[in-house]
C-alpha cells in the first residue's frame, strides 16, 4: 500500500480523488492502492528546554545559556492532533513506501519530515512537487515523483531555521526578562525576526518623533493656465559677486530657506513677461506591471483594500485550495519556460476576463525575458490563475478582488508596453533683486499617454484628438499600483507651448515646512522586510537584495500578526506604530545581531545557501552556538538597569 500524506484535509482530499481513493475512513481516504491521509500544518514541534534538562524547567540566569547536545521533535499537545497522528503512524508501519504531498517548500518539508521521523517510518519514501492543485497539476506530479533525497537540503534549510529560532528565541527570551523586566510575571519576547522588525518600527517612530521641521517658501507662478515651479536664478552680471572668471552664479535655488529673499524674488518678476525658453519632448515605453510573488501581492492589497499581510495570505491560500491560483508562498516574479506552452489554455480558462483575452489569443503570444526565465526561478514561479473559471468557484468579496489582481497581472505581461510621450517647458522671468539682473527659471512637465498598451487590463480608456485618458471611476474603490502609477506625478496634458513665446503670469510665494519619514504601514513593513530595512524602488535591485532579506515571504505576516499579540505594535487606520513596551524593548537591547534587519538579512541569506547547497548545516548551528553564548555573557556583564 501506498501511503500518500498531504498538509491539509481538504488537499488530501482533492489528491484521493484524483488517484481514485474514494472509500473514507476515520482520518485518511483509501482505494485504488493508496491511502491518502494528513495532517493539520504542523503536528510536531521541537522539544521544550525542560524535555531536555529538567533544571531547564525553572526560569534562572545561572542556567543560561540552555543549549541541547541534540535536539529532538515532540508531538504538540493537542488531543486532536495526537488521534490523528496514531492514524498517520499506524498507516506508516504498514506502508510499502511513502508519497510526502506536504505543500511544496521549506515549512511544508519541515512539517512532513517531523511527522514521518515520529512515526518512525522505515519504507522508501518520494516526493510530489506541485504548483497548484488541478488535476492535470496532480496527475503530472504523480508521474515525476523525485526521491525525497533531492529535497534533503531543503529539510536541512527548515531545521536550520526552527533550531535557530528555538536558541535565539528561548535563551534570549529568558535571558532579557530576568534581567531587565520591571515586574514579576512580565515577559520580554525575543525573536530571530521579530525583534530586527520592531526595531524597523520603533526606529522609524523615534525618527518622526524627533523630527524638526524646517521652513522654506516656493516660488511658482501660473502661465496660460500651467503652474511653473522656480528652478533657480542666474545672475546677468557677469563680475556679479567677484566672480573673477565671468562664470555666472546661482544666488536662489528652488527652495528658498529666506522669506526675504522669496518676496524680494516675487516682487522682482511680478510685473514682468513670463518667456518660454525651451520645450523638450521624450517619447518612452512603460512596461506591464510584474507578476505577483507573495510580499508583492500583500503590498498591493494592502495599499489597495487595507488587507493585513495575513489576511491576504489567507484569502490567496483559500484560492490556490480552489485550484484557481498557483502555490502562493513564493518569492519570485518570473515564470519558468515549461509555463510558456500552457498560458494559451490558461487565457482561455479565464471566461470573466474573455473582452481583454480574445485579442490575445487571436496570435502568438509574446514571450518576454522579463516573464519567462528559469534562472529567476528556483522551488516556484510567481503566482498566476490556473485557468480554471473563477465563476465555478464559490468566492468571498475579499477573495474574488485578490483573484481579480492575479488575473489582470497574468493577462497584462502579454499586452504591449503603454507608449507615452512625456513633455518638459522650462521659462524664465527677468527681473532685479538687490540692483542686479536675475533671470529666474521655471520648470513644469506633463505626461501624454499615445498608446495605453497593458494599461487597459486595469481600467477604460477613451481616446481624444490622438490622447488617451482613463475613464474616471464613479465608485470609492481605490485605484490599483499600476493605476496610481498612471495618475502619479506629471500625468498631465499641457497646452501646445512655442519656445520664445511670452506674456503675462501670476508668480506666488507658497510657505511649506519640511515633513518627517512616514510611518510604515504593512505595505512599506514588508518591502523593508524584504529588502533587509533599505528603501528600494527598482525591481532588478530589490530582486539582489531578497536573499539577504528577513524572514520569509510564508513567515512575515505571521511574524507582524505576533507584533500585535504581544503588544509591541498598534495599528491607527493603515500606520504601525510601537508601543512604550515596544520601544522599551528596542532601547534595552545592545546587541546589534538582536535587532539588525541587515545582520539577521545576513544570517537568512546562509539559510537560503544551506538550500542551495553552498553551506554547511552543521557550520551555521556551530556559529548559532557560538552566537547566542557570547550574547549571553554580555548581556549578562553589561550594568544592571536602574529600576532592578
Amino acid at each position: 500500500m501506498i501511503v500518500c500524506i498531504a498538509e491539509k484535509p481538504s488537499v488530501a482530499r482533492e489528491i484521493a480523488r484524483v488517484l481514485g481513493a474514494n472509500a473514507s475512513h476515520e482520518g485518511y481516504m483509501e482505494g485504488n492502492g493508496y491511502q491518502v491521509t494528513w495532517t493539520f500544518g504542523h503536528l510536531c514541534t521541537l522539544k521544550e528546554p525542560h524535555d531536555y534538562n529538567t533544571m531547564w524547567k525553572a526560569w534562572a540566569l545561572s542556567r543560561l545559556p540552555m543549549i541541547p547536545e541534540r535536539f529532538g521533535i515532540k508531538l504538540i499537545d493537542n488531543k486532536t492532533y495526537e488521534k490523528q497522528f496514531h492514524i498517520i503512524e499506524s498507516l506508516m508501519q504498514k506502508a510499502d513506501s511513502i508519497v510526502n504531498c506536504g505543500d511544496a517548500g521549506q515549512e511544508g518539508e519541515l512539517i512532513q519530515r517531523w511527522v514521518m521521523q515520529k512515526a518512525r517510518a522505515k519504507c522508501p519514501v518520494q516526493r510530489l512537487w506541485v504548483s497548484s492543485l488541478t488535476e492535470e497539476a496532480i496527475r503530472e506530479g504523480f508521474k515525476s515523483l523525485k526521491p525525497q533525497d533531492d529535497y534533503q537540503s531543503l529539510y536541512e534549510a527548515g531545521l536550520c531555521r526552527a533550531i535557530g529560532d528555538w536558541l535565539l528565541g528561548m535563551n534570549a527570551t529568558r535571558l532579557y526578562t530576568l534581567k531587565y523586566r520591571t515586574q514579576q510575571g512580565q515577559v520580554l519576547s525575543i525573536g530571530r525576526v521579530q525583534t530586527p522588525t520592531l526595531a524597523l518600527i520603533v526606529n522609524r517612530q523615534l525618527e518622526i518623533q524627533n523630527f524638526k521641521p524646517e521652513q522654506y517658501w516656493v516660488l511658482s507662478t501660473i502661465y496660460r493656465d500651467t503652474l511653473f515651479t522656480l528652478q533657480g536664478a542666474d545672475n546677468d552680471d557677469e563680475e556679479a559677486d567677484g566672480e573673477e572668471d565671468g562664470s555666472k552664479k546661482k544666488t536662489i535655488k528652488g527652495r528658498i530657506t529666506n522669506e526675504e529673499e522669496g518676496r524680494q524674488a516675487l516682487e522682482a518678476i511680478k510685473d514682468k513677461d513670463f518667456e518660454v525658453t525651451s520645450i523638450a519632448k521624450k517619447s518612452g515605453n512603460e512596461t506591464p506591471p510584474r507578476l505577483f510573488d507573495l510580499t508583492s501581492l500583500q503590498v498591493e492589497c494592502n495599499k489597495k483594500y487595507s488587507f493585513s499581510a495575513d489576511e491576504t495570505l489567507k484569502y490567496i491560500q483559500s484560492l490556490y485550495e480552489k485550484k484557481l491560483t498557483t502555490y502562493p508562498r513564493v518569492d519570485t516574479t518570473f515564470l519558468s519556460d515549461d509555463i510558456y506552452p500552457k498560458c494559451p489554455t490558461i487565457l482561455k480558462g479565464l471566461l470573466p476576463y474573455a473582452n481583454l483575452t480574445e485579442p490575445l489569443l487571436a496570435k502568438k503570444l509574446p514571450k518576454s525575458k522579463k516573464v519567462f526565465d528559469n534562472s529567476k526561478v528556483t522551488d516556484h514561479h510567481a503566482i498566476i490563475p490556473t485557468g480554471e473559471n473563477p465563476s465555478n468557484g464559490d468566492l468571498t468579496i475579499n477573495e474574488k478582488r485578490v483573484y481579480d489582481l492575479v488575473a489582470r497581472h497574468f493577462i497584462a505581461v502579454f499586452y504591449p508596453d503603454c507608449k507615452i510621450s512625456t513633455t518638459t517647458v522650462t521659462g524664465k522671468v527677468d527681473g532685479k533683486i538687490e540692483n542686479k539682473s536675475q533671470k529666474l527659471s521655471f520648470k513644469t512637465s506633463g505626461k501624454q499617454v499615445l498608446d495605453p498598451g497593458w494599461r487597459v487590463c486595469f481600467g477604460k480608456w477613451i481616446e481624444e484628438n490622438g490622447s488617451w485618458h482613463q475613464e474616471k471611476k464613479n465608485t470609492r474603490d481605490e485605484d490599483s499600483d499600476s493605476d496610481k502609477e498612471n495618475k502619479k506625478d506629471d500625468d498631465r496634458m499641457l497646452p501646445a507651448f512655442v519656445k520664445g513665446e511670452k506674456g503675462p503670469h501670476t508668480p506666488t510665494l507658497t510657505e511649506k515646512w519640511t515633513t518627517p519619514p512616514k510611518p510604515y504601514t504593512e505595505a512599506t513593513l514588508l518591502r523593508a522586510m524584504e529588502t533587509a530595512g533599505r528603501f528600494v524602488d527598482n525591481d532588478e535591485l530589490r530582486d539582489a537584495l531578497k536573499e539577504n532579506g528577513i524572514g520569509r515571504p510564508s513567515t512575515r505576516a505571521a511574524i507582524i500578526e505576533t507584533l500585535f499579540k504581544r503588544g509591541y505594535i498598534t495599528k491607527i487606520r493603515k500606520s504601525l506604530n510601537a508601543t512604550p513596551t515596544g520601544i522599551n524593548l528596542i532601547g534595552l537591547i545592545n546587541e546589534e545581531l538582536l535587532k539588525s534587519a541587515e545582520l539577521t538579512g545576513q544570517w537568512e541569506k546562509k539559510l537560503r545557501d544551506i538550500e542551495a547547497h553552498r553551506y554547511s548545516a552543521a557550520q551555521f548551528i556551530e556559529e548559532l552556538k557560538q552566537m547566542v553564548t557570547q550574547i549571553v555573557a554580555d548581556v549578562m556583564n553589561a550594568k544592571p538597569s536602574s529600576s532592578n
